[in-house]
C-alpha cells in the first residue's frame, strides 16, 4: 500500500497563517504529476512551529483534497506520548490511511522506552503506524533490533529511514522480515536504498520534481536500475542544494520559483541566502525543471 514517490508535504503560508487554497491545489498537482501518496505535517511541514489545531487542520485538509485517491500518512509524533496518542487519534478520525511517528526527540529514551512508546501508540487506535527514524534530528536511533520487535505488532508496519546507512535495509529487512515496509528518508541514497530492498521514498525534492521523483521510483520498481540511475543523475545537485540549509527552507524556494507556493517559513526558520539560492536554481536547470 505504501510505496513509490511521497512527497514530504509543505505546508504553504500566506502573512504567516495557513494557506489552504493553495496546500489543496498543491494535493491536487502531486497526484497528476504521479505522486504515489502524500505525507503532511512531517518535518518538511513544519510541524515543529505549527499549533495543535493548525496540525489537526492540515491533516483534515489534505485526507479531504487527496479524497482517496493516494495514500495519506499524516504526521503524528512527538516526544510527549500522551500529545502523539491525540495526535494518532485525529488522523484516524478524519480518515487518514497512515501515521508517521518520529522517535522521541530531546528526552532520549533508551531503547526499552522507544518500545513502550510506539506499544502505547500501537495500542491507542486501529491506524497503521509508520516509524520514522532520523538519528541527527531526534539524537536517538532505533536500532534494526529494536525495530524488529515492534515489527510483531500488526499494525507497526514500515518505516522511513533517515539514517542515510544504506546497510541498515538489509539488517531491518533480516529483523523485521521482507514484507515490512522501508522507504527512504533521504532523498540522495533513495536509489541506493530500493536497491538493497526499500520500497520507496517519502521525499524533500519530490515537492518540487514530482514527476521526475516518481519516475525514479518507478524505474526501481520495475528492476531498471540504469535508467533510475540517469533520473538521478539529474536531480542529485538539486538534492544537494536543498539541503545547503534547511530542507524545508530550500524547497519552498524552489517551489515558488516554479509559482507553486510562497517561499514563507516560520521562525526560527528564516529564508535562503542568496548563495544558496544560486545554488537551488542551478539545481533546477540541471534537471530541466527551470
Amino acid at each position: 500500500m505504501f510505496k513509490g514517490s511521497m512527497p514530504a508535504l509543505v505546508t504553504p503560508f500566506r502573512n504567516g497563517e495557513l494557506d489552504l487554497d493553495t496546500l489543496k491545489k498543491l494535493v491536487d498537482w502531486h497526484i497528476a504529476e504521479g505522486s504515489s501518496g502524500i505525507v503532511p505535517v512531517g518535518t518538511t511541514g513544519e510541524s515543529p512551529t505549527l499549533t495543535h489545531r493548525e496540525h489537526e487542520i492540515v491533516v483534515e485538509e489534505v485526507v479531504k483534497a487527496v479524497g482517496g485517491r493516494v495514500p495519506v500518512i499524516a504526521g503524528a509524533g512527538s516526544n510527549n506520548t500522551v500529545e502523539a496518542i491525540r495526535l494518532m487519534r485525529h488522523a484516524e478520525k478524519v480518515g487518514a490511511d497512515a501515521a508517521l511517528v518520529v522517535t522521541p526527540y530531546y528526552n532520549k529514551p533508551t531503547q526499552r522506552g522507544l518500545v513502550a512508546h510506539y506499544t502505547a501508540l500501537h495500542d491507542c487506535c486501529d491506524l497503521p503506524i509508520v516509524i520514522y527514524n532520523i538519528p541527527p534530528r531526534s539524537v536517538i536511533d532505533m536500532l534494526p533490533a529494536t525495530m524488529g520487535e515492534l515489527a510483531k505488532l500488526p499494525r507497526i508496519v514500515g518505516v522511513k529511514d533517515a539514517t542515510g546507512d544504506l546497510a541498515r535495509v538489509s539488517w531491518q529487512r533480516i529483523s523485521c522480515g521482507p514484507d515490512f515496509v522501508q522507504l527512504s528518508g533521504e532523498d540522495a541514497t533513495a536509489h541506493g536504498f530500493n536497491a538493497q530492498g526499500g520500497v520507496g521514498c517519502i521525499s524533500v525534492t519530490a515537492n518540487v520534481a514530482p514527476k521526475l521523483s516518481s519516475q525514479m521510483q518507478a524505474a526501481c520498481a520495475a528492476n531498471d536500475y540504469a535508467k533510475a540511475l540517469e533520473i538521478q543523475d539529474r536531480l542529485m545537485p538539486l538534492h544537494r542544494a536543498i539541503f545547503t540549509e534547511p530542507g524545508l527552507v530550500g524547497v519552498k524556494y524552489a517551489m515558488s520559483l516554479l509559482g507553486l507556493c510562497s517561499e514563507e517559513v516560520r521562525l526560527p526558520l528564516t529564508c535562503l541566502s542568496d548563495e544558496t539560492k544560486a545554488l537551488v536554481r542551478d539545481g533546477m536547470a540541471h534537471a530541466g525543471l527551470l
